[in-house]
Formats: C-alpha cells, sequence, structure tokens
C-alpha cells in the first residue's frame, strides 16, 4: 500500500494533495488490483475523489476481476460517488470478468437512476457524427 493508496482510502484529501503534487505514481494499485479511485469511493470521500480525478487518475481502471470504481460504487449504493464518476467520463457499459456492469450490480434506485440516465446520454462521438444519407 503506497502513501497515496493509504490517503485515498482514509479520505486524507490534504494529504493526497501534497502527495500528488510530489509526484506520486496515480497508477498504483493495491494488493487486490484496486487504484487510488477506488479506495476513494470505497470511503466515500468525494473530495478525494475529485482531486484523484482532476490530477489525472485512471476513471476506468479495472482490477483482477474487471471491476472499476463506478461498479464498485453502484454495487455499494454510493449514489454521491456514481454520480462524480459519470461527470467525470467513467463508463457505464464496461463489466466484469461475469459479465455484469455498474447497472446490473445497482444497489439502491438512486444509483441505478443515474446510470439510466447516462446510458441515455449521447456520447460525444454520436453528437459529432454527420446525419446518415436517406
Amino acid at each position: 500500500m503506497t502513501p497515496l493508496l493509504a490517503a485515498s482510502a482514509m479520505g486524507q484529501c490534504d494529504a493526497l494533495r501534497a502527495l500528488i503534487a510530489q509526484g506520486a505514481d496515480l497508477h498504483a494499485v493495491n494488493a487486490d488490483g484496486n487504484n487510488a479511485l477506488w479506495l476513494a469511493a470505497a470511503n466515500g470521500s468525494l473530495e478525494t475523489m475529485q482531486a484523484l480525478i482532476d490530477a489525472g487518475v485512471a476513471v476506468d481502471h479495472r482490477n483482477p476481476d474487471g471491476a472499476t470504481a463506478l461498479i464498485y460504487a453502484a454495487s455499494a449504493g454510493k449514489a454521491d460517488a456514481v454520480a462524480i464518476l459519470l461527470q467525470s467520463g467513467a463508463d457505464p457499459s464496461l463489466e466484469t470478468v461475469d459479465g455484469f456492469s455498474a447497472r446490473d450490480l445497482a444497489a439502491n434506485i438512486e444509483c441505478l437512476t443515474l446510470l439510466r440516465e447516462a446510458r441515455r446520454r449521447p456520447s460525444c462521438d454520436a453528437a459529432d457524427a454527420a446525419p446518415p444519407i436517406v
């Protein structure tokens, strides 16, 4: 467990920001293969999550089971974390190695609603695409 991972897990945002400023490795993972964003989501520290996202942490990092921070947050019923992750570009279509998405594992109606709304939003690619020729 690196100092950055520990600060993320404990929601110590000031320490986390200092570590990032000193060049801490944003790609580090713990023994379970989870990155700092996952640990911050598990802790429920929205400020720590946002600091990591702002610093450029991999929002869609997948652990060995294929789970992302978004999949974890949805499965734990952490709607505020789900909202931050979706606003930061987390991909709601990613699945675990068992084929479950964040939507499949949503623990409550708030998470499910956020994930359903995210699926309905057009992607940037779709919005930039030329209209079909009829």
